[in-house]
């Protein structure tokens, strides 16, 4: 094992480098897994997070690491709350590794830096590590590079890892080219290499949930970068953090509610932020697998049916008859149930997956089917038409929308909760639909945006708990 580093090892500050890319797809998942492994092997404790609404790659983080990866968010959530939010998960830790979105100047629009890896770390007040695709270009990574280093004054551009090259001449070549940005740390080439290669499909990386991979995979990254990267190099480079305090939120009440979370390979798409909130409101969180499970954990106050990937489990959950009638039974003895995207398809009629129909939990009268398409994708900011499950009329809270099914047959019988706009504040489709005591809709909430709605929602379940109990 190689020995630990001393730099990092002394300070006592939040440490962190942000890990961004010059596009979509240059391997950012790739180089910020090979960095947490990398200095994972030499004995740091290393915390994870993620710029944007990405739930997969933070679940890849987490297996890795042991430790829930964090979302950081321009958009959904304040400056204050991800300052305390990096600043609390830190604690104890000696680096935080900061995986960007997209390309490191790409926000919600052209004009600004809201949303973007950029303005995280410079909100973390962090160093950047840029990732280039180097698989068809020498000298040019220097104009590249140049672009990325004077575009913003303000940013920290530390370093670049040049990714998918070809071999070690071409290593060669781009770190002479590269020899003038004197500012910016060349810190070597990664080849490319099927041996780490991580599942896609239609919503990005395979899940970690469906173990995609062995776990080994990780000790391969972790010597790959060791033999092609400068790590040493990057340990020594000037890194910074910040610290903030937490943000205060209401007491809650001493008495629990025990709540239902469907996890698994099919339901896996959870903010971390989001179960501790509730859990900070007094919900024990019960875990159960509706591909596995023939029965709800005993004694609940409610359910939340988080997002993921019911249309490739589908046969499985149609064939599960006997958990599928008891969440229905219990939605109709008015138990409080929240359910996003993923979840919200299974509550209803059927799933539609290659033009075969199986049957789900059918409490909504309305069938949901899977497009090759892309059907929605982008911010949401929601406001309650009326009172709810979540809180009252009028509350707002910013949340993500992305899926490639679409709901047929019935969807205009039940009145819409959500107004709904989009980052530019234009409305679009409403979502959000209540029977019941049930609240569904596509767009995936954080919490973190108005932590109201998880103590609303817990507050809902104790309520149920009380009039229930005999």
């Amino acid at each position: 094992m190689v020995g630990t580093n001393k730099n990092l090892e002394k300070q006592h500050s939040p440490r962190c480098l942000v890990i961004g890319g010059s596009h979509s797809g240059v391997g950012k998942t790739t180089i910020s897994l090979g960095l947490m492994a990398a200095f994972k092997k030499r004995g740091l404790k290393v915390q994870g997070f993620k710029v944007g609404p990405d739930f997969i790659d933070p679940g890849h983080h987490t297996r890795l690491l042991g430790t829930p990866s964090r979302n950081l968010d321009g958009w959904m959530l304040s400056k204050r709350y991800n300052l305390a939010t990096f600043s609390k998960s830190m604690y104890g830790k000696d680096l935080g590794i900061v995986e960007g979105v997209m390309g490191l100047f790409d926000g919600y629009d052209g004009r600004s830096e809201a949303g973007s890896t950029a303005q995280m770390a410079k909100w973390l007040n962090s160093p950047v590590i840029l990732v280039v695709d180097a698989s068809s270009m020498a000298r040019s990574i220097a104009a590249v590079v140049h672009g990325f280093e004077t575009f913003d004054p303000d940013l920290q551009l530390k370093g670049v890892i040049a990714n998918r090259v070809g071999s070690q001449n071409h290593t060669r070549f781009l770190a002479e080219a590269m020899e003038s940005i004197p500012n910016v740390a060349f810190l070597g080439g990664l080849p490319r290499s099927k041996e780490i290669a991580i599942p896609e499909r239609h919503l990005g990386l395979v899940t970690s949930d469906e173990d995609p991979y062995d776990i080994e995979i990780f000790d391969t990254l972790a010597s790959m970068l060791e033999e092609h990267l400068e790590l040493d190099k990057l340990s020594s480079l000037p890194t910074s953090g910040v610290k903030s305090d937490d943000i205060p939120l209401p007491k809650a009440s001493q008495s629990g509610v025990r709540l239902g979370v469907a996890r698994d390979e099919a339901f896996c798409f959870y903010y971390q932020d989001n179960l501790d909130l509730l859990t900070h409101f007094g919900a024990e969180l019960c875990f159960f697998s509706p591909v596995r499970d023939s029965q709800l954990p005993p004694n609940l106050a409610g359910l939340y049916l988080g997002g993921g990937y019911p249309e490739l489990f589908a046969p499985k959950l149609a064939e599960n008859q006997n958990l599928k009638i008891e969440i229905l039974a219990a939605a109709k003895g008015g138990m409080p149930i929240f359910a996003e995207c993923g979840g919200f398809m299974y509550l209803t009629r059927s799933i539609e997956v290659e033009k075969r129909d199986y049957p789900m939990v059918g409490l909504y009268p309305f069938r949901t089917r899977m497009l090759s398409r892309r059907k929605a994708l982008g911010y949401r900011e929601v406001v309650l038409n009326k009172d709810s499950l979540l809180g009252p009329k009028g509350l707002r809270a910013r949340g993500h929308e992305f899926h490639y099914s679409e709901l047929i047959n019935g969807s205009s019988e039940i009145a819409n909760l959500y107004q709904v706009s989009n980052r530019e504040g234009m409305e679009v489709r409403p979502d959000g639909f209540m029977v019941y005591n049930t609240l569904a809709g596509y767009i995936h909430f954080h919490f973190g945006s108005n932590p109201e709605m998880a103590g609303n929602f817990v507050e809902s379940c104790k309520e149920y708990q009380e009039t229930s109990s005999p």
